[in-house]
C-alpha cells in the first residue's frame, strides 16, 4: 500500500505546531516578556518567508492594493492568536493552554454559522458538545488542578481560540486565487505590523538581541509560522480538506506530549482521556456527514 506523501506532510507541520509552547515557556524562564518574544519571533518569520518567497520568484498574478489590505488584515489574526496563546502559557501550564486554543473547532463552527448562514448539521452539533466534554476533562477541574491559577490566563487562553478560528475563517475566503507564499509572506506582514505597534515601547529592549532571546524566538518562529505552512502548502492539495483538518488534530497530542517529556508538566490519565475526546469530536465532525448521512425526503 502505497503512503500518501500529503498525509505525511501534513501530520509532521502539526507536529512542529506542537512544540512552541516549548520555546515559549523557555523565553519566559529567561526573563523575557511576552512583547519581547513576539517582536524576535514576527521578525525572523517576516525575513524568513519573504526570502522564500522572493527566492522562489512567487507569481504575483491577481495582487492589487484591496487584496494586499485584505490578506494583511487576515494575518493581524495570527498574530492576535500568538500574543494571546503565548500569553496564556505566561500563567497557565502548556498543556492547559493548548486545549483552551483548541476551541478555535467549534468556534470557527459558530463564525460559519454567523457569517456564511451554514447552520451546523446534528452531528455537527453533537461534536461541540464532546468537545466541551474532552475539554472538562483535559483542563483537570476534577482534581482541582485549575483552581488558583490566574484567570487571566483562562481569558488570553480563550481569546487565543477566536483569533485562530477567524484567522482559518477568512483565510478561507480572501484572496484564495493569490499564490499560497505571496499571501503567507503578506499575511506575516500584517501581523509583524500589528505586533510592533502594540509592543512599540518594547522594541529598543531587544537590542542588542541576547542568544537565549534569539534562541526562543527563533523555535516558535520555526515550529509556529514557517515549518506548518510550509508543510501545509506541500501536503493540503494531495489529500481531501476533512482529512487535512483532521490530521492536524495530532498538534494537540504532540504539545501536550511535549510539555510533560520537556516541560516536566504532570498530565492525568483523565487529561488524556479529554485530549483523546477532543480528537474523536474532530474525527466525527469531519467525517460524521458522510458516515451519517441526511437523508431527504421526496
Amino acid at each position: 500500500m502505497k503512503l500518501n506523501k500529503g498525509i505525511l506532510y501534513i501530520l509532521l507541520g502539526a507536529s512542529f505546531f506542537g512544540f512552541t509552547p516549548i520555546f515559549a515557556k523557555l523565553g519566559f524562564s529567561y526573563g523575557y516578556t511576552l512583547g519581547q518574544i513576539n517582536i524576535v519571533q514576527m521578525t525572523i518569520s517576516f525575513i524568513l518567508l519573504w526570502s522564500f518567497t522572493l527566492l522562489k520568484r512567487s507569481s504575483i498574478k491577481g495582487l492589487n492594493k484591496k487584496k494586499v489590505l485584505q490578506i494583511m488584515m487576515t494575518g493581524c489574526f495570527i498574530g492576535l492568536t500568538s500574543i494571546f496563546y503565548y500569553g496564556s502559557m505566561q500563567y497557565l501550564p502548556a498543556s492547559l493552554a493548548i486545549i483552551l486554543m483548541f476551541q478555535f473547532v467549534w468556534i470557527g463552527i459558530i463564525l460559519e454559522w454567523i457569517f456564511s448562514k451554514i447552520k451546523p448539521a446534528p452531528v455537527t452539533v453533537l461534536s461541540i458538545i464532546l468537545i466541551l466534554v474532552g475539554v472538562f476533562f483535559a483542563s483537570n477541574v476534577l482534581n482541582g488542578e485549575i483552581q488558583g491559577l490566574p484567570i487571566k490566563g483562562f481569558i488570553f487562553g480563550i481569546l487565543s481560540a477566536f483569533t485562530y478560528a477567524g484567522f482559518i475563517f477568512f483565510s478561507g475566503k480572501v484572496a484564495v486565487d493569490v499564490d499560497p507564499w505571496m499571501r503567507s509572506s503578506f499575511m506575516v506582514t500584517g501581523s509583524t505590523i500589528l505586533v510592533f505597534i502594540l509592543f512599540m515601547r518594547e522594541i529598543p529592549s531587544v537590542l542588542p538581541l541576547e542568544k537565549e532571546l534569539f534562541t526562543a524566538a527563533v523555535g516558535v518562529s520555526l515550529f509556529g509560522a514557517v515549518l506548518p505552512p510550509l508543510f501545509f502548502a506541500v501536503g493540503a492539495p494531495l489529500v481531501s480538506g476533512g482529512i487535512a483538518n483532521i490530521l492536524t488534530s495530532i498538534e494537540l497530542p504532540i504539545a501536550i506530549l511535549s510539555a510533560s517529556l520537556i516541560l516536566s508538566e504532570a498530565v492525568t490519565p483523565l487529561q488524556w482521556l479529554g485530549t483523546a475526546i477532543i480528537i474523536v469530536a474532530i474525527g466525527l465532525n469531519e467525517l460524521g456527514t458522510n458516515l451519517f448521512p441526511i437523508r431527504k425526503h421526496s
